[in-house]
């Protein structure tokens, strides 16, 4: 059986982060040993050990920062992994020499010097892992294992009347950090011609206050609830008409995932990661990124064709069940590891 040192060097809330909380109990259900070495984070890491897990936290600070040398040192040697997966730049960095098979895994389009010591690396999309052979690693060397998203259909709903939002208004949600990639300034602006919709966003960031004061300029203030960070955002799919992802950039797209596993349909601008993952028409809608124009009218149609939005919303479900359940990208990892273990 695979011996697994996983490290994780992210910040408190992400996609990543996200994704290695799911995955690490994920491997420990499919019988994979492990040991996992996080940036401090007292509350990441109660919540991994309440799931059985053995946690290490240690600083992840700059190149001068001994205490994480030496600490990742120490339990390499301890645990004797066969496997060693990075998380994020700064884990990858401090990764020591040994007998292990050292994985980088990227999530997006990375800065790859900090990945020289890496023997594999994973990109969760596709158009990651070409990209990185293209950046000269050998085809042999790069892979693509995608994320999965927890199973959320049938969780229920949170009231609509805790976000002061009328119980018949069409509600739009949308999620992700406050910031210029995310592309909420164009949401906003496709949403200010809605006149009859709510909006609901889910996220915390700096640009919290250029967003309110942009809401607040084109007078969709009273129809915008900023909710900043969210322990229950199944709920907040179950609980939306539908879910739109508006962002500039964005390499994969775990919220148009997660949209899909609750069965809701799904609107995303055309960046990196939504367009590998939706096929236009069938399983979501793509509009051209920057254009609030073409969002709002993709907005309108499925708020005033219910047939619409209910079959892309099956079809999403059916691509989540076919690709992106726990079993699914498990089984992928197991074979991953098995296939380079030493």
């Amino acid at each position: 059986m695979i011996r697994l040192l996983q490290a994780m060097a992210g910040a408190p809330h992400g996609g990543a982060e996200a994704f290695f909380e799911r995955l690490a109990p994920a491997l420990a259900r499919a019988g994979v040993t492990q040991r996992l070495l996080i940036r401090d984070n007292p509350k990441r890491a109660a919540l991994l050990r309440g799931q059985g897990l053995e946690v290490v936290e240690a600083p992840f600070g700059g190149a001068l920062d001994l205490v994480t040398h030496w600490r990742f040192r120490r339990e390499v040697k301890d645990f004797q992994p066969d496997i060693v997966l990075t998380w994020m730049n700064r884990a990858s960095r401090f990764v020591p020499k040994g007998p292990h098979v050292t994985v980088g895994r990227l999530g997006g389009y990375y800065d790859l010097k900090y990945y020289r010591q890496c023997d594999h690396l994973i990109g969760n999309t596709p158009d990651i892992r070409d990209w990185i052979i293209a950046q000269g690693r050998p085809a042999g060397q790069v892979h693509y294992v995608p994320n999965f998203v927890a199973d959320t259909l049938g969780t229920a709903p949170v009231s609509r009347a805790s976000f002061d939002t009328p119980p018949g208004a069409p509600l739009i949600v949308a999620m992700g950090r406050l910031h210029p990639n995310k592309a909420f300034d164009v949401l906003l602006k496709a949403v200010e011609p809605l006149h009859d919709c709510y909006l609901w966003i889910a996220g915390e960031g700096p640009q919290r206050a250029e967003l309110e004061a942009l809401a607040a300029h084109l007078s969709v203030k009273p129809r915008v609830r900023f909710l900043g960070w969210r322990d229950d955002v199944a709920a907040l799919y179950a609980t939306g008409d539908l879910f739109v992802c508006p962002s500039r950039h964005e390499p994969l797209g775990n919220v148009v995932i997660e949209a899909w596993a609750a069965a809701r349909p799904v609107i995303a601008c055309a960046s990196q990661g939504p367009k590998q993952l939706i096929t236009d028409g069938s399983d979501g809608l793509l509009v051209p990124v920057n254009d609030e124009q073409a969002l709002s009218a993709a907005i309108r149609r499925l708020l005033t064709e219910p047939d619409t939005a209910r079959a892309l919303a099956d079809a999403g479900r059916a691509a989540y069940e076919r690709q992106f359940t726990e079993a699914a990208v498990v089984a992928r990892y197991l074979e991953f590891f098995d296939k380079v273990k030493r």
